[in-house]
Order: structure tokens, then C-alpha cells, then sequence
């Protein structure tokens, strides 16, 4: 059964990782997609392309979203090339951890840009839209370090967190119309991201895990398609936990 036919979703951040789970689940489910990637233009639309194959419509955007006026002329070309825009996921960002005595500004500055900012960016430039059709789902990606804090991510925890209370708000301000926001947490996800990370570290964190393994970008996928779909239609201004039960 295909949850989301018919649906047309933007992904941010979606040519790698997490995004890239996303858009290929989301495309099995039968979601057209529209997602962003940043400089790796081959890896885009070689996975574009081959979404496609799954009969469903998709194309691989270069923009930032961390750039309001990129994020409107984005949504301008995705509803101009799909017509509509039923879910949006920002999942885009970065991090640059560091001890907060040796964090610089540039480096606190850049990665609230990249993940609160952008959040604020992609969800204006959508509203117009989903408030014309009267429903939408938006998910952002927040996580389990701005749900509990962490050493050496001040930056990254305060982004996160600031996620969680952009999404309770919107939530609270759009439901009357029909759209729904909420927020998935993920724990430790096996990514390109963590595969530089030796084998101890990796059974380290499995360790503090209840289900002892790392979670996969599928595993978030499966409850973004939860949230997007009609499955969720009584949901919003939640923190949904994809974390094995970490913070449990």
C-alpha cells in the first residue's frame, strides 16, 4: 500500500544520509520529490534519476537553504515543475562541534544558520501554498541533542532545540488550517556522516542503546512517511524519538 500516492514533497538536504533514505522511501511510497542538494550535483540527480524508475516524479534542486531568497525561488520553481507542495522535510544541516571555550562565533553562527534558520526559511516559503489548499505536513529534523544537550555541541543542541519550539509554534498557529507540523528527534544514525568513526566508537554508543545498533536513514524515513501521510491526521507539535530508545 503506497501512503503518500499522489503527494508531492520537498526534501531539503536530500542527496545523502538521512535525505537521501527520505527521498528514496517517500518515492517507494509514491510521492513525487523535489530535494536540494548543496555541490554533489551527480550524486543528485544520479538519485533522481533512479527514483524515478519507481513511476513517480523527481528532481534534484541546487540551493541553500539557509538563504531566504534562495528558499523562495525554490518553492516558485518546485509549484511551477509539480504543481503542489503537500509535505515539506527540512532535514538540511551541518555540524561543527567544539568545546564552547574553543568554539568560534563563525562556527556558532554558521550551524544556527544552516539548521534553525533554514527551518524558518523553507516553512515561510510553503505557508502561502499550504494555506491555499488548506492541509500540509511539515517535519523538521530536530534530534536527541536538542531533546538532552550534549558536550562539545552547544551550537548543534541549540539549533535543534530552537527546531523543537519553531515546530510547537507553527503547530499551534497553521492547525486551524489544516497543516500539521511536527519534529522527529533521531538518536545515532548510521550515515556516510558516522562511517569515518572507528568500531569502538560505534560499539560505544550501540552500548548505550536499549536495541544495542544504530539506527538507519530508513528507519527515520519510515516515520517521516508516518507523519506525512493520512496515518498521522490527528498529529501535530510533536517530538517524535527515532533513537533505539536512547533517551528512554
Amino acid at each position: 500500500m503506497k501512503l503518500l500516492e499522489g503527494k508531492t514533497a520537498i526534501i531539503t538536504g536530500g542527496s545523502r544520509g538521512i535525505g537521501k533514505g527520505i527521498v528514496e522511501v517517500f518515492a517507494n511510497h509514491g510521492a513525487n520529490v523535489a530535494f536540494t542538494y548543496s555541490s554533489s550535483a551527480e550524486a543528485a540527480n544520479n538519485l533522481a534519476n533512479e527514483v524515478t524508475k519507481l513511476g513517480v516524479k523527481a528532481k534534484a534542486y541546487q540551493s541553500d537553504a539557509a538563504s531566504f531568497t534562495e528558499a523562495q525561488a525554490l518553492v516558485d520553481e518546485v509549484i511551477k515543475d509539480f504543481g503542489s507542495i503537500d509535505i515539506l522535510i527540512n532535514n538540511a544541516g551541518i555540524t561543527k562541534d567544539n568545546l564552547l571555550m574553543r568554539i568560534s562565533e563563525e562556527d556558532f553562527d554558521k550551524v544556527i544558520e544552516v539548521n534553525l534558520k533554514s527551518v524558518f526559511n523553507m516553512t515561510k516559503a510553503v505557508q502561502r501554498t499550504m494555506l491555499k489548499q488548506r492541509h500540509g505536513s511539515i517535519i523538521n529534523m530536530s534530534s536527541v541533542v536538542g531533546v538532552k544537550g550534549n558536550a562539545g555541541q552547544t551550537n548543534y543542541a541549540a539549533s535543534k532545540a530552537g527546531v523543537i519550539g519553531f515546530t510547537k509554534s507553527v503547530a499551534i498557529e497553521l492547525g486551524s488550517r489544516n497543516i500539521r507540523c511536527n519534529a522527529i528527534a533521531p538518536g545515532f544514525i548510521e550515515t556516510e556522516m558516522t562511517q569515518n568513526l572507528n568500531e569502538d566508537a560505534i560499539k560505544g554508543w550501540a552500548d548505550m542503546i536499549p536495541l544495542k545498533r544504530g539506527g538507519s536513514p530508513q528507519d527515520v524515513a519510515n516515520a517521516c512517511v508516518f507523519l506525512a501521510s493520512d496515518l498521522s491526521a490527528y498529529v501535530t507539535g510533536q517530538v517524535l524519538n527515532v533513537d533505539g530508545g536512547m533517551l528512554t
